[in-house]
């Protein structure tokens, strides 16, 4: 059956679909003695597809793994200073890469998979993927400081970040355990977004991708995902995406609207 190239080097494990857009543009990609152009379609199981050099090898089963990650632990595949990384603690026999990261000092879940549609839809901004965390601040935020967190501050770059659904949790050992919830995926976003507030984070912990817990899991276990969270995990992408076109759709209604507005007062004034 035909499919878009990306799309196929991206179920064979190549990396998310934009990464597999960009071997394509580079030249990289030869499809029958020939190098390929981006959208062109192919057939896995009989065109000969090469990737810089190498044949493309027939598509794996997909495989999703969630994986509590314990700080100390690299979100990649690669070790940096001899730190281990997330492919370090499953051992499994595919090639599994991490959908999305987590810095080094955080802790939680994180999925493993060689699904690169997937790992496309769950990390793409556009899909906007709620992503939950539970942080330990070291003191209690004043109401203020939640009000501001929930309408966005401006971070160290000097861009203000997007309004997030955030909470204090009921006092457990008087320890001020804060709820954050994201569409925004910004490098350190929550650590710096506390700072910007006169507070620290002591840990951060991600519990929930869309629809994706954490559960009960504890730092370093991992599983295979069931086949009903694997269809969840991809509705809910699907219905992720549809949400957002919807925005837009009626984000762009209301300018047009505003603008026809704005041109009949203007004619009415002449």
């Amino acid at each position: 059956m035909s499919v878009r190239l990306q799309k196929a080097l991206a179920r064979s494990g190549l990396g998310s679909r934009r990464s597999c857009e960009k071997l394509i543009s580079s030249g990289r990609v030869v499809v029958n003695g020939h190098i390929a152009e981006l959208g062109s379609c192919v057939d896995p199981e009989v065109d000969k597809i090469q990737v810089d050099g190498v044949r493309l090898k027939p598509p794996e089963r997909s495989v999703y793994i969630i994986l509590y990650k314990p700080t100390g632990v690299l979100s990649s595949l690669r070790s940096q200073g001899g730190k281990p990384t997330v492919r370090d603690l499953v051992d499994h026999p595919q090639r599994l890469y991490p959908a999305g990261r987590l810095d080094v000092e955080s802790e939680g879940l994180i999925l493993l998979t060689n699904d690169g549609e997937l790992t496309h839809r769950l990390t793409h901004p556009r899909y906007g993927h709620e992503k939950e965390y539970r942080v330990l601040l070291n003191r209690r935020p004043t109401d203020e400081q939640i009000t501001a967190w929930r309408r966005g501050v401006l971070l160290s770059d000097g861009v203000k970040s997007l309004p997030a659904k955030c909470w204090l949790e009921k006092k457990k050992g008087g320890d001020p355990w804060f709820r954050v919830i994201l569409r925004q995926g910004r490098k350190r976003q929550i650590r710096e977004t506390a700072q910007a507030l006169g507070l620290s984070v002591h840990k951060l912990i991600r519990v929930r991708i869309g629809g994706l817990h954490l559960g009960d899991m504890q730092s370093g276990e991992w599983r295979l995902l069931a086949p009903d969270e694997v269809q969840r995990m991809l509705a809910t992408s699907l219905k992720s995406r549809r949400k957002k076109l919807q925005e837009g759709r009626r984000r762009s209604h209301n300018r047009k609207t505003a603008a026809k507005r704005s041109h009949s007062i203007n004619v009415k004034e002449r």
